[in-house]
């Protein structure tokens, strides 16, 4: 049928149909179905806001009866309008750090009341832009947006689904990936090294010197080895060559002799690696933490210059044959303890990133320390953030025809309490445009991003069987390993190597990331292969494309944007619901979160009261007058008392030592002059001491046949002991003890003590 042409402004006598409700030749019938459908979808919470075109994720939204709401300005106008390449018209606005897409896709301003403009795909009649205006003032339960910081989370309620973590930067930044994955021995029993490249930040002074002496110096010594085994084998195939051909000696040309270097440069190169065996094997506690490794740093330049003399201008590496033997013998030991041993190569050759950006923006190769850190030195914003990255380069990739190729690979996180994680099965991969070589360094060989490869054309040069488009899908992948011989590579090292990686990378990122149940979020991740088949992680990266390029993106972005659909809703509501070409890889066993109850955390105390034992030896109390006067029955006892007179202790513990001992008699009370009173025994008083159960005898004179002790109390005066805080800890009550001692023949006393003398104690 003829597409109906649309009308500017939306009127009362307009005839327009929609195909999805019911036909109905008057604009009352439209407008009354389409309030029905938005009735619906707000009490059922069918309501959605997208940033971008994202026609996939929209259409299958409203095919299950969801209704737009339109992402709005702070100024008043809509977010966001449609784009005007078709090559990034399916995405919006990309980040500049962390996202995959690009920022620079110009948006045409909305025009709200346009009809034309409104039309979208399978709104042909503004049906959908009449219910978008209906739900304006409604929230969105599922957001998709292309940016994580358009909107904030915390501001978020439980039931609104938003396709981002806050907090992902962790590990969809190149610095992020670099920090976290040094952590992985404290989260799982695996080496980052034996799936992510050596990685350095630039402009972190550790790290910097780290990757010169500990890396670039090492690599460069143990590329030495590698020149002399290979220098062996090659001379030993041209001899044979020689041997075979006998007759077609021909004489040569007189050529140019390239400069030579002495064997002594492979001393040194076998010496600096020996010493970094003995220091993986922790031979090396006894040197100084600032103890240079073998060589001086003079002496590691002259040996760099000797090193770029033979990798770049072709100079001749002299050695003996007693040195090929020692340099394989080491570089065996050193492949059992370095584990990218095999893809570094021999050129020394590393890829200088800025830490923060995507599609491959401000990336260069370079096999030159120094041009290295002249460009770092050379941008100070870039240093004083620490955002360059330099990584080890896989200089011997997998290649296909003799070009390079990166495969980029989808997952999707729904949970990170307990860790949720979804591995697609379907991936595609890129092509680049020219042939691989090392000496050449340009991006056009090295990068496959599409980004960077859809500005090029393709080399003439390139192997006729290599797609125009630069892009095969994984089925086509594992066909053209099977015609390599090597039909199980895919299924038992590719795949189970790249979930691994991606899991160990979460692993790491996990206390990072902000939880929040309602979220979920899709990532690319993209990987290199070694000549192995062995997955090396590249980055991750946030908001990966989902452009249709090219035919093979098409249709994989179009079912990776419906099945992770799938997953995130229709998986809600029926947990046996179809999951697509997503399979769940990992899930961790949930770790419960204590609630919070809102009470703040307190600790609270106070200052530790010396003994009173120490009290009374300050004041001249020895502990046997205590002893006296609280034991009850036997004349001894125990007392918290303070003694004001210093003899009348004395005069007691020589009475007790004579063998003077008090019986006690009876139990009548006694109170203070002008206090007494008649009746029953007042209950005993019990004052904190020292000693267990410490207490002060019950009122009343204790009688012997010696010295004559006689106990009163007197008017009980409280005292309170207070904490920091203002609540009491204990009650003191205050007591007077009158203590009367008569001559005793055998002590020798002074004049003044043959009188009975009083002592007060008070407490």
């Amino acid at each position: 049928p003829a597409r109906p042409s649309p009308t500017p402004h939306l009127s009362a006598g307009s005839l327009v149909l929609w195909r999805g409700f019911s036909k109905t030749s008057h604009h009352m019938g439209r407008l009354r179905n389409a309030r029905i459908h938005v009735e619906r979808a707000v009490k059922q919470k069918k309501i959605f806001m997208i940033q971008g075109r994202y026609p996939v994720i929209r259409c299958l939204l409203r095919r299950r009866g969801w209704v737009e709401k339109k992402m709005v300005h702070h100024s008043g106008t809509t977010l966001p309008p449609p784009q005007k390449d078709l090559d990034s018209s399916v995405m919006g606005l990309g980040s500049a750090s962390t996202e995959d897409e690009d920022k620079h896709e110009a948006f045409r301003p909305p025009q709200l009341l346009d009809f034309a403009d409104l039309m979208e795909f399978d709104d042909l009649d503004g049906t959908h832009a009449l219910m978008s205006r209906m739900v304006r003032n409604e929230i969105p339960y599922f957001i998709w947006t292309t940016r994580r910081d358009v909107l904030d989370c915390r501001f978020l309620s439980k039931d609104q689904m938003i396709n981002h973590y806050a907090r992902a930067g962790s590990f969809t930044t190149k610095v992020g990936l670099c920090l976290n994955l040094r952590n992985l021995p404290w989260f799982d029993e695996a080496d980052a090294d034996s799936f992510f490249p050596r990685c350095y930040r630039l402009g972190a002074e550790d790290d910097k010197k780290a990757f010169i002496a500990e890396d670039f110096w090492l690599t460069a010594a143990r590329n030495v080895l590698k020149l002399v085994v290979k220098s062996e084998w090659k001379s030993l195939s041209v001899q044979t060559e020689e041997e075979e051909a006998p007759g077609d000696k021909q004489p040569k040309k007189q050529e140019k002799k390239p400069a030579t270097v002495t064997p002594e440069f492979v001393d040194e190169a076998l010496c600096a690696c020996e010493e970094h065996l003995s220091t993986l094997a922790h031979m090396d506690i006894d040197k100084g933490l600032e103890a240079p490794l073998y060589l001086s740093p003079e002496g590691w330049s002259l040996f760099l210059r000797r090193y770029y003399q033979v990798v770049h201008e072709g100079a001749e590496l002299r050695h003996l044959d007693t040195q090929t033997q020692r340099c394989e013998d080491i570089l065996q030991q050193l492949r059992a303890v370095v584990p990218q041993m095999d893809m570094e190569g021999d050129r020394n050759v590393w890829i200088v990133k800025p830490g923060a950006k995507s599609r491959g923006r401000g990336i260069m190769c370079m096999d030159h320390l120094e041009e290295m850190l002249k460009l770092v030195d050379g941008n100070p914003t870039m240093m004083k953030d620490g955002k360059w990255v330099v990584q080890k380069y896989i200089e011997r990739p997998l290649l296909i025809f003799g070009t390079k190729f990166d495969l980029r690979q989808w997952f999707l996180v729904t949970d990170w309490n307990p860790l949720t994680v979804w591995f697609y099965r379907d991936s595609y991969i890129r092509f680049s445009t020219q042939p691989f070589s090392l000496t050449n360094l340009d991006n056009s060989v090295h990068l496959c991003n599409n980004s960077i490869q859809k500005h090029l054309e393709n080399s003439c040069h390139r192997h006729p069987l290599l797609p125009s488009d630069n892009m095969w899908s994984s089925q086509k992948f594992q066909a053209h390993l099977r015609e390599m011989g090597a039909p199980n590579a895919w299924s038992t090292v590719i795949v189970p190597g790249m979930k691994a990686a991606v899991i160990h990378a979460l692993q790491t990122s996990q206390d990072t990331v902000q939880c929040r149940k309602a979220s979920f979020e899709l990532y690319g991740a993209d990987f290199v292969f070694g000549e192995d088949f062995q997955p090396w992680l590249i980055e991750i990266n946030a908001s990966p494309t989902m452009a249709p390029s090219t035919a093979v993106t098409a249709r994989l972005c179009a079912g990776v944007q419906a099945d992770t659909l799938r997953v995130v809703i229709d998986r809600r509501l029926d947990r046996n619901s179809d999951t697509g070409a997503f399979e769940l890889i990992y899930k961790q066993p949930a770790v419960e979160v204590p609630q919070y109850v809102g009470i703040r955390l307190l600790v609270e105390g106070s200052t530790i009261k010396k003994p009173l034992a120490m009290c009374h030896r300050r004041m001249g109390v020895r502990p046997a007058l205590p002893q006296l006067l609280t034991q009850r029955g036997s004349g001894e006892g125990k007392d918290s008392g303070t003694v004001t007179h210093r003899s009348a202790p004395r005069k007691a513990a020589g009475a007790r030592s004579l063998g003077h001992t008090e019986k006690p008699v009876s139990t009548a009370t006694t109170s203070a002059p002008g206090k007494g009173k008649k009746g029953k025994a007042k209950s005993p008083y019990h004052f904190p001491s020292l000693y267990p159960k410490a207490r002060l005898p019950p009122p009343h004179p204790l009688r012997c046949q010696g010295p004559v002790l006689r106990l009163q109390h007197s008017k009980l005066v409280g005292s309170k002991a207070l904490s920091t805080t203002g609540k009491a800890l204990m009650t003191l009550p205050t007591a007077k003890v009158l203590i009367s001692f008569p001559s005793n023949p055998e002590l020798k006393l002074a004049s003044n003590a043959l009188k009975p003398r009083k002592v007060g104690l008070e407490l």
